[in-house]
């Protein structure tokens, strides 16, 4: 199992970051093999990283669910009836058990956040996250945590998996700060708009930018800071 930490998976620009990645399938069943570049995995089923993939592969059965963030080139899913085209910024879930090709062109590249529960039930499809969506209020964070007025919220869930508890969905926040404390829960952040600043228990900060994906681990020490509005792709477990 990976330390808890606060993980950067990739930056809008293409430049490098500083997490250490494997090279490694999730399981033995893992259609992308050595293209995973695994940054995150748990004992719990949770893995996050980055895909660098390029061709065509058909996958009868995926075996997970799987979050993905376009961060380079062109990808392509294809399952039954349904059909997304994922440019550069473009954000997706593949269902556990979907039959789905994937075309991805020369060079791409997707950050991930996948769950893998062992003998969980089959919940095949494909959910495109489009960036702009009319969010419902939503809880604010409660007093004792916040540094000053608490933030207006907003949020729309588009996958919601019951039996493994994996959601992903959009939203959105006025600016505030809040102290640190343990991440309640696996967290895949993708910002749509806006910048936050995160800080582990040392102090050490990463500064998340529009188009930037960012993995915070259950369990990690995280402090918020963000003086402008925040709009993000959120995929939790």
């Amino acid at each position: 199992m990976s330390t808890p930490g606060i993980l950067l998976l990739a930056r809008a620009d293409g430049s490098g970051v500083a997490t250490s990645f494997s090279s490694a399938p999730l399981n033995a069943r893992d259609p992308f093999a050595e293209a995973r570049k695994v940054a995150w995995r748990g004992d719990d089923g949770v893995s996050a990283g980055v895909v660098r993939f390029s061709g065509d592969a058909l996958i009868e059965d995926f075996p997970y669910s799987e979050t993905l963030v376009v961060h380079a080139g062109h990808v392509v899913l294809s399952s039954a009836d349904q059909t997304l085209e994922l440019g550069i910024g473009s954000s997706a879930v593949i269902g556990r058990g979907s039959r789905v090709t994937v075309q991805a062109s020369a060079g791409s590249e997707w950050a991930f956040c996948a769950v893998d529960v062992e003998n969980a039930p089959a919940r095949p499809g494909l959910t495109l996250l489009p960036a702009h969506l009319w969010l419902d209020p939503s809880a604010t964070l409660e007093p004792p945590i916040l540094i000053g007025p608490a933030p207006q919220c907003r949020a729309l869930s588009l996958f919601d998996d019951a039996v493994t508890e994996f959601k992903v969905g959009i939203w959105d926040s006025t600016p505030y700060q809040r102290h640190g404390r343990a991440h309640r829960l696996h967290e895949l952040m993708h910002l749509l708009e806006g910048s936050v600043t995160l800080a582990d228990e040392a102090g050490v900060e990463v500064t998340v930018n529009a188009g930037d994906t960012v993995f915070v681990a259950k369990g990690a020490f995280c402090a918020w800071t963000s003086a402008v509005y925040v709009r993000k792709v959120y995929a939790v477990k």
